[in-house]
């Protein structure tokens, strides 16, 4: 099953990022990004979006880009269940290059994703599958205490500094350009749904591993011809 896109209604960044940092230190509630607050942030400015991060050999005959949250649990679940088995038989191998793509249905979605930007593009998709991976430890209670907490030693054991993961979510600029980009890149696609699937330009929903299988194996059969 997928998770419906009741998208950030704006993940409005202006003024997220209190004066003393919204994440560092205290984590006090007043200074923490709200569900209402992010494209008055883009409105009035031009905020430059970001490239996407490449998994693979660029010349891979197969690209599949997904667009994920990682705080869907469908998302998690695909992450855990299928996508070693894509990257060891597809990736690994040359056949598929994969892209991620941020989806935010709420603020812990960004926190999270600002983490796994924190160490550039190397650390990455290394991060993003902790993420995925431990996600209902990350989340715990639910509450925007634990959650952040959480984040913040999900950056130290990626090999991050505790500075570097502070500045990271602290970070109102790199906070506004994920919001963007995730904004641009989701509408152009028609995303209503995560997690959903573009392979070879041609969107797909959520599905088991023995479909995306075939899809694959019959987009390579084709690529070879």
């Amino acid at each position: 099953m997928s998770k419906s896109l009741t998208i950030l209604g704006g993940v409005a960044v202006a003024g997220v990022l209190a004066a003393g940092g919204w994440f560092a230190s205290q984590h006090s509630e007043a200074s923490l990004i709200t569900a209402a607050q992010a494209q008055e942030a883009t409105a009035d400015k031009t905020v430059q979006t970001l490239p996407d991060v490449l998994l693979g050999q660029e010349d891979a005959p197969i690209t599949i880009i997904e667009y994920s949250s990682f705080t869907c649990p469908h998302c998690a679940d695909w992450h855990t269940e299928e996508f070693p088995t894509l990257k060891k038989d597809y990736i690994d191998t040359g056949k598929v290059k994969f892209i991620q793509r941020e989806v935010y249905f709420d603020k812990f979605g960004l926190w999270a994703g600002l983490i796994a930007q924190c160490g550039g593009d190397p650390k990455y998709y290394a991060i993003s599958n902790m993420l995925f991976n431990k996600q209902r430890d990350w989340i715990g209670d639910g509450k925007q205490q634990t959650i952040s907490d959480n984040l913040h030693k999900i950056g130290l054991q990626a090999g991050l500094t505790n500075d570097q993961v502070t500045n990271c979510m602290n970070d109102e600029k790199r906070a506004e350009e994920l919001v963007a980009t995730f904004q641009k890149n989701a509408t152009a696609d028609k995303v209503d749904a995560t997690p959903t699937f573009i392979i070879n330009g041609t969107k797909y929903s959520n599905m088991a591993w023995p479909d995306m299988k075939k899809i694959l194996d019959d987009d390579l059969a084709k690529a070879a011809q």
